[in-house]
């Protein structure tokens, strides 16, 4: 009776975790933080404020020198960080209002790296992103207001197109000005199905819908 005992509890035991495990690859890890979702919505058309040039006349050229554009995809068993290595963009500033400034970003969707390699090629196919008809992502900020989630100083508002899918998206952004420049940083998700990119992949291991965005920026005068 006792060895039935303990062998009942062992069972049990099991069990409870495996469905815990079970439970922690749904989540893609159960320790991991959650991210800010982004907010998207239709188009906007810019704000008078942010479209008019900064009250400083401060107009600033980035590219990837500036700092790193990445991004981190998920499935079921597995998460996937890549970056793309050549972007840029220009922001209008003005650094005694920075809700005032505004940002143009261009992506070159080719120059994403991630690995495997058989992955990228992947994820630059219809499937995902349809790189040869769709080249580059933009955004243009629309609005810029003080405050945000998660600590974040600013909130951003601005037209996302992605695999020819335009949509406005509203993120919290840690931004700061300098007499040397601007630095600017976020982490946040958004909803790939929003900009049609719906390939589920295999029905064993199904992949997420959110896709994590981090962008760090330290843009020189």
């Amino acid at each position: 009776m006792f060895i039935s005992t303990m062998f009942q509890g062992s069972l049990v035991s099991r069990v409870a975790g495996l469905s815990l495990s079970v439970a922690c690859l749904g989540l893609v890890g159960c320790d991991k933080k959650t991210e800010p979702t982004a907010e998207v919505v239709e188009a906007q058309v810019a704000q008078p404020a942010a479209a008019a040039p900064a009250a400083d006349g401060t107009e600033l050229a980035f590219d990837q020198s500036s700092g790193k554009l990445e991004f981190v995809g998920a499935k079921i068993t597995d998460s996937h960080p890549g970056r793309f290595e050549t972007f840029s963009g220009k922001i209008r500033l003005n650094s005694e209002n920075l809700e005032q400034s505004s940002v143009k970003l261009d992506i070159d969707i080719a120059s994403m790296q991630i690995e495997p390699d058989k992955l990228k090629k992947h994820l630059l196919s219809e499937d995902f992103f349809t790189a040869d008809k769709f080249p580059k992502a933009t955004f243009e900020s629309t609005s810029i207001k003080a405050g945000g989630a998660a600590g974040a100083t600013h909130t951003i508002t601005g037209n996302l197109t992605l695999r020819g899918t335009q949509k406005s998206i509203t993120f919290p952004a840690t931004i700061s000005a300098t007499d040397a420049g601007v630095a600017a940083k976020a982490e946040f998700a958004i909803n790939r199905k929003d900009f049609g990119i719906v390939y589920p992949g295999m029905p064993d291991d199904l992949i997420k819908d959110d896709v994590v965005i981090r962008f760090d920026l330290n843009v020189k005068k």
